[in-house]
C-alpha cells in the first residue's frame, strides 16, 4: 500500500485537535484513510476540522472534554471499544506551557495544571487505550515532546520537567511492549508557527516558522502501519532517529 492510503480503515485518536499541530495531524492522518477520533476542549474548533475531514471524504469522531477527565478517558476507551474493539494509533499531542520563569517563583497550582495535562492525562490514555492498541494488528503510539526535555534551559524548568517525564514514560512504555505488534516513539516538531509558540517567544516573526501542516507528514508517518520503529525520538530539524 502507497503512503498516500497507509491509514485507510484505521482508527487514529488525536488530542488537541482543536488547532495547531494536532489539527493538522488529524487533517493528514484522515487525507491518508484514518477515521479520526478528535480529542479537545474547544468545540468550535473540533467543528470545523470535522468540515475538513468531510470534505475531504473522510470521517471523524469528536470528543469534546477536557484531558483532565480521567474518568471521562476511561469512558472513551470503552467507547472505542464497543465501536471498533480496537485502536490503530494515538497521537497524544495535546499539552501546556505553563509559565516561563524562576523555579521558586512558579505558583504549586500552575506547576500541578501543567503536569496534570502534560503527564498525567498521557498515562490515562496509555492505561485506558493499552488494550486498544493491543488489540490492532500494527497498534502505534506517538508522544509529541520537545527538545526542552533534554535542554532544561532557566525559566523553561516546569515545561523541560513535564517534557522529559513525558520521554521517561514513553521509554518505559515502549520496553514493556517490545514484544507485541505495538510501536511507541516520540516526536520533536522544532518550532512551528502556534499559538504556544507566540506565547513562549512572544517577539519572535512566526512568518519565520514552518505551519503545523509542513510538519506533520512526519508525525503521522509514526502511526503508520509500516513504521518498524520503536522506543526512539524523530527529531524534525534532524530528519533522524535516536533512542529516547
Amino acid at each position: 500500500m502507497t503512503k498516500d492510503k497507509d491509514l485507510k480503515d484505521k482508527v487514529i485518536l488525536v488530542t488537541g485537535a482543536s488547532r495547531g499541530i494536532g489539527y493538522a495531524a488529524a487533517l493528514e492522518a484522515a487525507a491518508r484513510g484514518a477515521h479520526i477520533v478528535a480529542v479537545a476542549r474547544t468545540t468550535g474548533g473540533l467543528e470545523e476540522l470535522d468540515d475538513e475531514i468531510v470534505a475531504l471524504g473522510g470521517s471523524t469522531t469528536l470528543v469534546p472534554f477536557d484531558l483532565k477527565d480521567g474518568e471521562g478517558i476511561d469512558l472513551l476507551g470503552k467507547a472505542i471499544f464497543d465501536r471498533w474493539g480496537k485502536l490503530d494509533g494515538m497521537i497524544v499531542n495535546a499539552a501546556l506551557l505553563g509559565v516561563i520563569s524562576p523555579l521558586p517563583h512558579i505558583a504549586p497550582d500552575e506547576f500541578a495544571k501543567v503536569m496534570e495535562i502534560n503527564v498525567i492525562a498521557p498515562f490515562r490514555l496509555v492505561r485506558s487505550m493499552d488494550v486498544l492498541l493491543r488489540a490492532s494488528d500494527a497498534g502505534r503510539v506517538v508522544f509529541v515532546s520537545s527538545s526542552s526535555a533534554n535542554s532544561a534551559r532557566p525559566y523553561w524548568g516546569l515545561y523541560a520537567a513535564s517534557k522529559a517525564a513525558l520521554n521517561a514514560m514513553a521509554k518505559s512504555y515502549g520496553g514493556e511492549l517490545a514484544q507485541t505488534n505495538v510501536k511507541v516513539n516520540v516526536f520533536y516538531p522544532g518550532a512551528v508557527r502556534t499559538s504556544m509558540r507566540a506565547k513562549a517567544v512572544p517577539g519572535e516573526d512566526p512568518m519565520t516558522l514552518p505551519a503545523p501542516s509542513e510538519i506533520v507528514p512526519k508525525l503521522v508517518d509514526l502511526v503508520s502501519p509500516n513504521l518498524a520503529e520503536s522506543g526512539q525520538i524523530f527529531d524534525i530539524r534532524t530528519d533522524k532517529f535516536t533512542p529516547i
